[in-house]
Formats: structure tokens, C-alpha cells, sequence
């Protein structure tokens, strides 16, 4: 029962009496005042048969608060960050305790094959926004670098992209985002906003503009270009060393020095300093940043009390709109590295360090759905639980050991192209009432089709550009068995690195690699020497023919098949790749290459990337400040916590 109605019965039952004192008459049937319908007739008129005009005007407010509770649906949607599909207990772990997460499936529908449409933050949550492979909105890498790196960067999520707040918006919804937002800022100078979750169909932002990374914590290292700040640093050093060396000789008197060689030569030093120091050193206070819709609230952040003010913002949000439709996108900063040091979690799991996040964030979790069901609206409120992609295998050291999640039997990690390890993620929705519990759906779903589903169920009706998604409402509810997605893409950068096809009337899911990456050193089972895979240049191998597996029989993609082993071999090559030139002419910003493997190769056009050089760099002009830049600085009073 929702507050609302609840306030209804209550204000209709102290009428009641009051009735039933003024006529001194006796009713039988007010045990039953809770039921709506004929009954409710009957016990106004037993105890108000002289007060027509007051049973008249019960009657009316029960009906109008009926057609309140039928109101649209709300929506929580629980996103952790580099989440292992094998770290979840529903999913197969049995040594982290995850009863909250777990008590999600068993009270609402479990996805096995749910897929995030890239192995990176950026592209996958771009896609899980829109709808759409991120390469349609430009945020897709050609080389190194697939994530935004900079806040103080112009790239991001285009202002032409339509997200599912935005929908949302339109159709009267409350939206909200609290945590990891990671698509950029600003466009052309620092306050435009032009990438920002308010722009995007966010009523409400409070978070990290960029994410949580090991820059943001004294000690953890940096997950920035740290080879390239190496080589600056020495570039730096080796300028001021000769520097130094010509002046002493210069003031020694044993080499007449020209000041048209040193004054150059300083000047040069100088930029080389402030080219590798300004950026790079001040990360922490250019990238841990805290915003509250668009005003910088804390500039460096305050990682140890991050969970908890995460946690209470998204509380408060759903209280606050408990009476209307609403929509709550909860970015989790969890589980991505540093890890957290919070006290009660630490030393709790049997897996360090990254097991007491996890029971952390299984913590949250409970936390969220506690608000939901206390507050009456369970019944009225579709619940998703996911992870952006899978769980980094190459982060760990030798003191907190693995920081990086467990992908189950599926081969591979975070950034490492089409493999199922990376981009296999849980997929949990709960929805008492209308949702069966404990229902399992082993059908291909993406992350992509969350829009389609959020405005059918916002009753959206409104034409919309192509979406790479699918409504799963039919699939949840069991009205259907089989999924809309009979083939998927799976893409590395700009690279199409797989394809998935279900064939129809077939149990079989068979995916084909164009390429995988190539793991170091040689033999282990992700890239270790770089800590993370690349999809470019001599960091991939190619295949040709293809590689071909089933996942059906071989989930953990161990045995490739041949045209021995697999009688429809040919035709699986056959039809994906006529599936990829189809798919290939309906992208309006193609960036095809030989890397690409499909059979069209259309000049790029429409849509400018986001993850060029220029767009990605760090701009002075560009940075959210606290104050006045340079001098950025500030702290969230965080007393109430």
C-alpha cells in the first residue's frame, strides 16, 4: 500500500467513526474498511444511511486516490563500477556475502546473458544511456586512450544525444543521478556545461563528474599516461640539469655561455615543467571532484566518507519525491580502485580488501531497497541491479593482493574487447507484482536495452532516432522466450572485435572474434606488463578465418570450432558477416578501417569523436573550479553524515 493511500484510509476511517458516533449506529462490517469496492459501499451506507453527502465524498476519495496509486511506475537503477559477474553470490560465489543482491534475484527476474556494450566505463555507460553502440555518439577510441582522462578535456557526451532521463523528463518524471558520471563536462569554456548530467535530463546530480581513481588517494599511484608522466618527468630533469650545468660554467668562467642559449633553454625547461607538472600533479585536484548539479562543492574530495554520502543522497532523493513519479540512476563509485578503507567492512570478507568492498556495496544495495519497501513502494517501483562491464584481473599488488573483481568461468576482464569476462555483467530486475520471483532468463539482453524499456513503461510514445536496444518487458514477464537480440556487436574502440548470433530455433549462441588482444607475458590471461589490454596495432592478433565458439556448450570460450566440429561453420561466417555490412550502413558516424573487419568502408561523417587527442587533453579554460582558478578548493560540510 503507498503512502498516499495509506494517508487516504486513514483520514476515511476517522470520518468513519466520527459517522458512527453522530448516528450512534453499529457496523459489523468495519473490519473490512480496507477493502475497496462494493464492501466499501456497503459500510458507508450501514453507518452514514443519513449522511448521503458525506459517503458521496469518501467514496470519490478512495476512487481518486485509486487512480494515484495507478500512476506511472518508478525506476532504481544500481550500477556498480568494474563489478565481476562471478563475484556475486546468485551469479555462483560462494566465499562473498552479497544476501542483499542476492535477495534482488530471488524476489524478482535473473539475466545470465546480459551484456555491456563495451569493456570500458565511458563507451559502455554512453551506450547504456542512449540506447546505443557508443560509436554513435562519437565515444569511441582509435588508439590508446577509450576513457575520458581529464575533466578539464571537451569531450563527452554529445548535446545531440537523447538519453533515458531525458525521455523520462518529458513524460513528467523526477530523474536523478547520484554518483559516477564519467561523460564529460564542459565544451568551450568552463561553466557551458554542455556534457553535464542537468544537460542530459537529470533534475537532480550529485557526484563524481569524473569517476574514482587511484590519483584520487596519496599512495595508490596514478592511472594516468603514468608511463608518459615518467618521461616528461626525465625530459624535465635532463633540461634543468643541463641548464644548471651551463650557468655554473658560465659563473665558473670556464666557458663563455651566450644569453641567447640560456634564456631559450630556461624558457624551454620551464614549459617542459609545467607541461608534465600542472596537469599531472594536481590530478586529485582537477579530476576528485564533488559537484551538486553544477556548483563544485569539494575540490579535492574526501575519499573515506564517499560511500556513506553517496548512500544518503540517494535516500533522500527517494523520499523526496516519494508522491510522484521519479527516477533514480544510483552510480556506484564502488567497486573500481582505490578500494575503500570503511571500518566496519574492513577485515570482514575472506577476500581482503576487495571482498570487504563488495559486502560494502551488498550493504548499499540493502540500504536502497530498505528505503524502497519502507516507504510503500515496492509494488510500484521497477528495481535493476548491474555493472557497467566486467572486473579488472590485472589490478593487484603485493600487500592488498587482488583489487580487481572475479569473472567467473568466463574468459577475460575490463578492457579486453568481445570476451565474455569483460563484458558478460549480472543483470537483476525486481518488481513485486508484476515481475514472477525468482524467475531466470538465459536469452542475450544488453545494458542498451534499459531506454527502450524505461519509456514503454513511462508509456513514451514519442518517435525516437535508431536504438540499438530492445523493450525486455515482454522477455521479464515471461510473455515471450526468446530474445530480440539475434545478433550483437561487440566492439573495442572504434573496432568491431566480435559478433554474437542467436540463430533462431536454435539453443546455440555463437560468437565469432575478428581479433583478440595479446596477453603478457605470454601464457597469462590478461595483458600484466601493461595492466591493461589495448584493442590497436601490434597489441591485438588478428584472425583469419575468425575464431568461432558456442557458448552455449562452451561458455568459457576454451574450444574454437572448426569445420570439422561445427556443420554449420560456413554459414555462420556467412551470415555475421552479412549482419555486419547491414549494421555497418545504419551508423552515422562510420569510422571504418581494415581493423574494423566489415564490408563497407563510408568516409566518417556527422558525428565529431570525442576521444580524439585535442578533446581528450587537459584545458586550464576548461576545468570546474571551486573558487578562482587556479586556486580551486573547497569542502562539503559533511557533519550530518
Amino acid at each position: 500500500m503507498s503512502h498516499l493511500m495509506s494517508t487516504v484510509f486513514r483520514f476515511t476511517f476517522s470520518l468513519v467513526n466520527t459517522c458512527m458516533f453522530l448516528n450512534s449506529a453499529k457496523c459489523s462490517l468495519l473490519p473490512h474498511i480496507g477493502r475497496i469496492g462494493p464492501s466499501f459501499r456497503e459500510i458507508i451506507h450501514c453507518c452514514c444511511k443519513r449522511s448521503l453527502l458525506l459517503a458521496h465524498f469518501l467514496f470519490y476519495l478512495l476512487l481518486a486516490a485509486g487512480e494515484k496509486v495507478d500512476r506511472k511506475p518508478n525506476f532504481v537503477l544500481m550500477m556498480v563500477d568494474d563489478l565481476g559477474i562471478g563475484d556475486v553470490g546468485c551469479y555462483g560465489n560462494d566465499t562473498i556475502r552479497t544476501p542483499n543482491i542476492d535477495r534482488l534475484a530471488s524476489e524478482g527476474v535473473k539475466l545470465t546473458q546480459h551484456i555491456a556494450a563495451a569493456p570500458l566505463c565511458t563507451p559502455s555507460r554512453a551506450a547504456f544511456m542512449t540506447g546505443r553502440y557508443a560509436l554513435r555518439s562519437g565515444l569511441a577510441s582509435t588508439g590508446r586512450v577509450q576513457v575520458l582522462l581529464f575533466l578539464g578535456g571537451s569531450g563527452g557526451l554529445p548535446p545531440s544525444e537523447t538519453t533515458f532521463a531525458k525521455r523520462l523528463q518529458q513524460q513528467g518524471y523526477t530523474t536523478g543521478l547520484v554518483g559516477k558520471w564519467h561523460l564529460g563536462v564542459n565544451c568551450e569554456q568552463r561553466g557551458d556545461h554542455c556534457h553535464h548530467p542537468n544537460q542530459h535530463g537529470f533534475s537532480y546530480f550529485y557526484g563524481l563528474p569524473f569517476t574514482l581513481f587511484n590519483d584520487c588517494v596519496p599512495g595508490e599511484g596514478s592511472d594516468v599516461f603514468a608511463d608518459l608522466q615518467h618521461a616528461l618527468r626525465n625530459l624535465t630533469m635532463l633540461l634543468g640539469v643541463g641548464l644548471f650545468t651551463l650557468v655554473c660554467v658560465h659563473v665558473c668562467g670556464l666557458l663563455e655561455v651566450s644569453l641567447w642559449i640560456l634564456v631559450p633553454l630556461f624558457f624551454l625547461s620551464s614549459l617542459a615543467t609545467a607541461v608534465w607538472y600542472i596537469p599531472f600533479k594536481f590530478l586529485p585536484t582537477w579530476n576528485c571532484i564533488i559537484m551538486r548539479n553544477q556548483e563544485v562543492i569539494e575540490q579535492p574530495m574526501t575519499v573515506d566518507t564517499l560511500p556513506q554520502r553517496l548512500l544518503g543522497e540517494a535516500q533522500h532523493f527517494i523520499k523526496r519525491n516519494v508522491d510522484r513519479p521519479f527516477l533514480l540512476f544510483f552510480s556506484l563509485a564502488h567497486i573500481h580502485t582505490p578500494l575503500f578503507k570503511t571500518p566496519a567492512f574492513a577485515g570482514k570478507s575472506r577476500h581482503g580488501r576487495y571482498g570487504d568492498n563488495l559486502e560494502e556495496v551488498d550493504w548499499m544495495i540493502g540500504q536502497i531497497t530498505e528505503t524502497v519497501d519502507s516507504l510503500g513502494l515496492a509494488n510500484n517501483t521497477l528495481m535493476y541491479f548491474t555493472s557497467d562491464h566486467g572486473g579488472h584481473l590485472e589490478d593487484d599488488d603485493s600487500v592488498i593482493g587482488q583489487k580487481g573483481g572475479w569473472n567467473g568461468i568466463y574468459k577475460g576482464g575490463k578492457a579486453m574487447g568481445g570476451w565474455e569476462g569483460g563484458i558478460r555483467v549480472p543483470g537483476i530486475f525486481r518488481w513485486p507484482g508484476r515481475l514472477a520471483a525468482g524467475r531466470v532468463v538465459d536469452e542475450p539482453t544488453s545494458l542498451m536495452d534499459l531506454y527502450p524499456t524505461l519509456k514503454y513503461l513511462a508509456m513514451d510514445k514519442q518517435s525516437d532516432r535508431l536504438s540499438d536496444g530492445h523493450n525486455l518487458m515482454p522477455l521479464l514477464e515471461g510473455k515471450v522466450e526468446r530474445s530480440e537480440h539475434e545478433f550483437m556487436f561487440h566492439y573495442c574502440g572504434v573496432s568491431l572485435n566480435a559478433v554474437r548470433w542467436h540463430p533462431a530455433g536454435s539453443d546455440s549462441v555463437f560468437k565469432v572474434h575478428y581479433f583478440t588482444p595479446n596477453f603478457s607475458p605470454p601464457g597469462a590471461g590478461g595483458c600484466y606488463d601493461t595492466k591493461i589490454c589495448l584493442c590497436h596495432g601490434e597489441h591485438v592478433t588478428h584472425h583469419n578465418p575468425p575464431l568461432l565458439y558456442d557458448l552455449f556448450h562452451d561458455p568459457s570460450e576454451s574450444r574454437p570450432l572448426t569445420p570439422d566440429t561445427e556443420p554449420r561453420y560456413a554459414e555462420i561466417l556467412e551470415q555475421t558477416a552479412k549482419t555486419v555490412e547491414r549494421h555497418r550502413n545504419t551508423l552515422t558516424n562510420e569510422q571504418a578501417s581494415d581493423e574494423d573487419h566489415s564490408q563497407s568502408n563510408a568516409e566518417a561523417h556527422s558525428i565529431q569523436s570525442q576521444m580524439s587527442w585535442d578533446k581528450i587533453l587537459w584545458r586550464p579554460w576548461l576545468q570546474p573550479c571551486c573558487g578562482t582558478f587556479p586556486f580551486c578548493g573547497c569542502k562539503e560540510d559533511t557533519t550530518h553524515i
